[in-house]
């Protein structure tokens, strides 16, 4: 009897932790109507050219939702889905590596591929924040690494 009760605390636990990571989620995530990127397809990243999905063809993973351009497409990120997800939660990667970060929204279509990892970028207005990435990548990413995860854990 006192395993089965042990066994009951640790399922309801595991399900209340579930639920705290996709709130958590949702609530660093750069969503539109909770979807990502701005609506397109994560796999056509890695294909060299970003493109809008289908909300009819649609996968949430962990309370995010996104869209898939095709069957195919949705598949892949299935099978794999920390594989294709943006980095940052799809905040610019840029905005995140300053001294004081900020969540800054990202032009879906300014996008960098490094070490498998899609990272987007602020397009707009003239400032091009890929730009400056790009200058000093590592320093760059190491300090967006270590602010996210002090975002992450607010």
């Amino acid at each position: 009897m006192k395993t089965l009760f042990i066994s009951i605390v640790l399922f309801i636990t595991s399900i209340a932790f579930a639920q705290d990571s996709e709130g958590a989620r949702k609530k660093h995530y750069n969503l539109s109507d909770n979807v990502a990127l701005s609506g397109y397809d994560p796999v056509s990243y890695f294909a060299n050219k970003p493109i809008e999905g289908n909300k009819d063809i649609n996968y949430t993973y962990k309370g995010v939702t996104y869209y898939f351009l095709t069957e195919k497409s949705k598949a892949l990120f299935t099978a794999s889905p920390e594989k294709y997800e943006p980095q940052y939660g799809g905040w610019c990667a840029y905005a995140l590596a300053k001294k004081d970060p900020d969540l800054m929204d990202a032009d879906p279509e300014t996008y960098k591929i490094t070490n498998g990892k899609l990272y987007v970028f602020y397009n707009s207005f003239g400032v091009n924040t890929k730009k400056k990435w790009t200058k000093n990548e590592s320093d760059m990413q190491q300090n967006a690494d270590k602010n996210w995860n002090k975002i992450i854990k607010e």
